[in-house]
């Protein structure tokens, strides 16, 4: 052990002669260990609550969107083909995406109305059994002109806006009509409900309706065209690696959208709640850096006389002011150590007893989402010891400068 971090641990271990710097010492302490404690559960809370609502998002939608910028997009098998043999992507898929209108006897309600490909083994939509689509609508109790309507899954709060379970019959309207010698006549078609969804987004449950891409062909009088083609990756997160991909084997008459840039502005406001957070949070850890400052400085008046007789024996400002730093770092480290395993201690409580619950009409989750991240619990650790650091310097200085004539004269 150095002469520095043994008179270091010394000044640490031994009781003040004004008790006031002990308290300080420790109120400092508990402030560091509070501090960190926070920030690693409210960041590990965020995290969870960012990676349950992209889990949610991208099951409903797509990883990647191919569009056609001008024209009809029909010539879209090669494309397809294409699509399939590049590394990365598990599936490809045509889609068609229009507003309408959905009616029942006495209610309506505006939807988004998509139609997809119900018999791809792989889906694009996740969380939504969409099989049901194919092969007619009709169930067990249906009759034979039920079972001949298309079918139609709705999202969950759509259906109860709505009022219309499995099995019952709805009417859905779309502008893209025919002209008559009477006008412009709306299209509309009789679905049949085969299933609710719910995604645990309400953007999805509350206007998204699906149902057969022959259908929407059909209805919407696009006959052989589509809106897009939906891309589900095997690793999203390797989505700029793949869309590189296919921006060299694609035409530039095609635009290509990844699910980052489709959901830019809601993941861009949760990186900045974050980001406040932390700072707000770490101001618990400034505070606790100015009381170590303030006790390092009423103990560098208190050790005057100490810090002269070990200049008198050869010791350098340098080192003198080394001291003084230690101590500030052992502080910060004690505090810092409470403080993670305190918060990691939490987080584990809270992923796994849930003790904390939540209205699930607001929030459409019941718990706390956890997720730990080791790198986020490092850079707290190591933001909290730099500005523990950062408290000592002033502290430090005052002591290295001290003349030690000057000290044991009016010592």
């Amino acid at each position: 052990m150095s002469f520095v971090t043994f008179v270091s641990g010394r000044y640490l271990r031994t009781r003040q002669k004004r008790a006031f710097i002990s308290l300080i010492t420790v109120l400092s302490i508990a402030g560091v260990a509070l501090g960190v404690m926070a920030l690693i559960v409210v960041i590990a809370v965020m995290a969870g609550f960012e990676t349950d609502l992209k889990d949610r998002i991208l099951g409903v939608r797509p990883h990647v969107v191919i569009n056609r910028t001008k024209g009809s997009f029909t010539d879209y098998q090669p494309i397809l083909d294409k699509v399939d043999h590049i590394e990365g992507i598990e599936t490809a898929s045509p889609f068609i995406s229009a507003q309408v209108v959905l009616r029942t006897a006495n209610r309506a309600a505006g939807a988004v109305l998509k139609g997809i490909d119900p018999n791809q083994k792989k889906g694009i939509i996740k969380s939504i059994d969409t099989h049901r689509l194919a092969g007619g609508a009709g169930t067990e109790e249906s009759d034979e002109k039920d079972r001949q309507r298309p079918g139609i899954i709705l999202g969950k709060e759509l259906a109860a806006n709505l009022g219309v379970v499995s099995g019952d019959s709805i009417y859905m309207i779309s502008p893209r009509g025919t002209l008559s010698p009477a006008g412009h006549i709306p299209a509309m078609v009789k679905f049949q409900v085969v299933d609710r969804f719910e995604s645990g987004m309400y953007e999805f449950d509350g206007t998204l309706a699906l149902i057969d891409i022959s259908e929407a062909q059909k209805m919407l009088h696009m006959q052989g065209a589509i809106s897009g083609i939906e891309i589900r990756l095997t690793d999203m997160d390797r989505v700029a690696e793949v869309t590189g991909r296919l921006k060299r084997y694609l035409a530039k008459e095609y635009t290509i959208e990844d699910w980052k840039q489709m959901n830019r502005n809601l993941f861009s406001a949760l990186q900045l709640e974050k980001t406040v957070m932390f700072i707000i949070l770490a101001l618990i850890v400034l505070v606790a850096a100015f009381n170590i400052a303030g006790s390092l400085v009423m103990m560098v008046m208190e050790k005057r006389k100490d810090v002269a007789i070990l200049k008198t024996m050869g010791a350098t400002a340098k080192s003198i002011g080394r001291i003084f730093v230690i101590k500030g770092l052992m502080i910060g480290a004690v505090g810092t150590v409470l403080g993670t395993g305190a918060g990691l201690a939490l987080c584990i409580l809270l992923e796994r007893y849930s003790f904390i619950h939540l209205p699930a009409d607001v929030y459409y989750i019941t718990t706390l989402p956890v997720n730990l991240k080791i790198m986020d619990v490092f850079l707290i650790a190591a933001c909290a010891m730099a500005i523990c650091f950062a408290a000592t310097i002033y502290p430090a200085r005052q002591a290295a400068g001290i003349d030690p004539v000057e000290a044991l004269r009016h010592g």
